[in-house]
């Protein structure tokens, strides 16, 4: 599957919710900050709101109670991030109050959208160890490879998505317009990611938008794996401590 540009028209009022909604989130965890996996309207939107709370993953879509506003995105885009994250599908209603917003709902705000039922994320946390599923994975290094963008080449970002049957990645404004990137992640013991076998279709696919892309090799590895040859890699669990190996932008 190809990723064109996705450019999702946000409301300066849908932005206002969104916004409050976030402020509402972060200030119901009393038990440190969240982890936020997705915080800004960057399009594409699978899901509005995404966050880790220890070893739990919920993915969130904001719904004004009146109907007046409306969000990007459709909801079919949270639920299938949550499925194939292994994360909580959540709703959070939202109305407008002497020209404010605030959750419909009491507490954390956040209705189940399988069962419709109120959701309190830390009465879900465990002890249980949860494996990165690939989608976690491929997400967190689609994360890697964006903020090394922003932070490091000091480009603005066009578009996202951590899909990982989807492709390309990411979409950036370049020094001559649009470029994009395919991005790839590998395990530990390996160290390199190889390039997809369809690269030529996929820079074909994007050249009515451009013609310069982008491979990005991403390795990870659990913090606490041994490097001598022949041991058997560590499982990746979420919210543990990764080692990433990530060299840069690679010509397509």
């Amino acid at each position: 599957m190809k990723h064109d540009i996705d450019m999702h028209e946000v409301s300066d009022e849908f932005a206002k919710c969104w916004q409050a909604a976030g402020r509402h989130l972060d200030s119901q965890n009393h038990r440190g900050e969240l982890n936020w996996l997705k915080a800004n309207l960057t399009p594409p939107f699978l899901e509005h709101l995404s966050f880790r709370l220890e070893n739990q993953l919920f993915f969130i879509r904001i719904d004004d109670v009146d109907g007046t506003v409306s969000g990007p995105g459709n909801s079919n885009g949270f639920r299938t991030i949550a499925k194939g994250c292994n994360g909580h599908a959540c709703r959070m209603p939202m109305q407008r109050k002497s020209g404010a917003w605030e959750p419909s709902i009491p507490g954390w705000g956040l209705i189940d959208d399988n069962t419709g039922e109120p959701i309190d994320p830390i009465s879900l946390i465990s002890d249980e160890k949860i494996k990165m599923t690939d989608w976690e994975l491929h997400d967190f290094s689609v994360q890697v490879v964006r903020d090394y963008i922003q932070q490091e080449l000091g480009r603005k970002l066009m578009s996202s998505q951590g899909n990982p049957k989807v492709d390309p990645s990411i979409w950036f404004v370049g020094e001559n317009g649009p470029e994009w990137v395919v991005v790839r992640i590998v395990k530990y013991p390996d160290k390199e990611a190889n390039q997809p076998s369809n690269m030529a279709d996929i820079a074909a696919s994007c050249s009515r938008m451009s013609n310069i892309g982008h491979f990005a090799s991403v390795a990870v590895a659990n913090s606490d794996d041994t490097s001598e040859e022949g041991a058997p890699a560590l499982p990746l669990w979420r919210g543990n401590r990764m080692v990433v190996r990530f060299e840069g932008l690679q010509s397509s």
